[in-house]
């Protein structure tokens, strides 16, 4: 498994009185990561080293 961006303590609490699966981490983690990579590739795009809130 690779590190973890999200933090799973986290993910429970946010839950909203569910259970959350051992996968969901996992899961979310890399729908989380691509969304960094997406920010980030449009924040060079713009000619940008800084990722901001726009770019999600």
């Amino acid at each position: 498994m690779a590190d973890l961006v999200v933090v799973r303590s986290k993910v429970k609490e946010h839950a909203r009185g569910c259970n959350v699966s051992g996968d969901f981490a996992e899961a979310l983690n890399k729908e989380v990561v691509g969304l960094i990579g997406r920010a980030s590739e449009r924040a060079k795009a713009n000619n940008r080293k800084t990722v901001s809130s726009r770019d999600l």
